[in-house]
């Protein structure tokens, strides 16, 4: 399993992982910085300068998550990752890509007072050799703070919080084994294998009495998304659309939907691509979509949404799915796209 210890700059968290790292039999330290620092030395400059923070790149997430596995599958036993990580949907595509691997995480919260990080990046700033060094000291320590303090809701309910203010790193590391052991901090994703080749997936359009669209917010991915998921080998993709709605929001479809878009999405790697479906599931009256059930380990949550509303919600690709797949119900009509754009029409 992974250790992940996730915390503002300041909270002592690669002290204490290396405090955990002598309490756990078979524990190796993983630190995710040495995935920056190699990135940071191996990217041009000009697309370094392109994002503000190294977790920002793609390329980062991809290869902590690869790296991770890697290391995981040469040592085994548990990986201990100390690194600050604010972003709800860095974290979703992380640790998805790590269940999707089969490899559980417990997420740990070291939550430190801000008075006392403050204390802490002072102290730190002191003691740096040069300007340049106290400059990247108060950087690091000072202006993460407001991006830390909006995080602070979602990371206390996904992860174990525990309060770091006035511990030492060997009583933040005991406190952890001891939360370890007593199975906290265990985040339940949903394990989807991920794929080794082109795939079908099939999603389903519902709407609210106000024509909204209904979107759902995954917690192994980024990004929210269409309810639906893929094609099981020899299953009709539209009843793989019913089955998923189903599965997912405990909402059984009386019909089979009506084919809105067929969107034939280019392998960009490391994905594969494939055929992308999405059908008209109609309208949803009140109380329907007042029963809507979510799995925990799938789904965070969901909501109606206009059309402008989904723009800042979806990633461009779904997005020019969804706005063709409208722009289809509208016409009663069903449109062919190629990476988003219609062909044949």
């Amino acid at each position: 399993m992974i250790v992940w210890l996730n915390g503002a700059s300041g909270a002592g968290k690669t002290a204490a992982a290396h405090e955990l790292v002598e309490l756990l039999p078979e524990s190796t330290l993983f630190d995710p910085e040495l995935v920056g620092a190699g990135l940071r030395a191996l990217l041009p400059r000009k697309r370094l300068d392109e994002v503000a923070d190294p977790q920002d790149l793609p390329a980062w997430r991809r290869l902590v998550v690869d790296t991770a596995a890697a290391l995981h599958g040469e040592v085994g036993g548990t990986l201990v990752a100390p690194m600050t990580l604010l972003r709800q949907e860095y974290r979703d595509e992380i640790f998805g890509g790590l269940a999707a691997r089969r490899i559980p995480v417990r997420h740990v919260l070291l939550e430190v007072a801000e008075t006392t990080l403050r204390e802490r990046v002072a102290r730190r700033e002191e003691e740096a050799e040069d300007e340049e060094a106290r400059a990247a000291v108060r950087s690091r320590g000072l202006e993460h703070l407001p991006a830390y303090r909006r995080a602070l809701d979602w990371l206390r309910a996904d992860a174990y919080t525990l309060d770091a203010s006035s511990l030492t790193p060997r009583q933040v590391a005991e406190k952890v084994a001891a939360a370890l052991r007593a199975g906290n901090g265990t985040c339940e994703i949903v394990q989807t294998p991920e794929p080794t080749t082109e795939t079908v997936a099939a999603g389903i359009l519902l709407f609210d009495e106000e024509d909204r669209v209904l979107l759902v917010d995954p917690t192994y991915k980024p990004g929210w998304e269409f309810p639906g998921g893929v094609v099981e080998p020899g299953e009709p993709p539209a009843r793989a659309g019913v089955r998923e709605v189903a599965e997912e929001l405990g909402l059984r479809l009386d019909a089979v939907p009506r084919l809105l878009v067929v969107d034939w999405e280019p392998p960009r790697p490391p994905g594969y691509g494939g055929l992308r479906l999405l059908f008209d599931g109609g309208r949803l009256t009140a109380a329907a979509a007042n029963g809507l059930l979510l799995p925990d380990a799938e789904l965070r949550g969901w909501r109606f949404v206009t059309e402008d509303e989904a723009a800042g919600l979806l990633p461009p690709v779904r997005m020019e799915r969804l706005r063709w797949a409208l722009r289809a119900r509208e016409r009663g009509t069903t449109l062919n796209l190629e990476a988003g754009t219609p062909v044949g029409a």
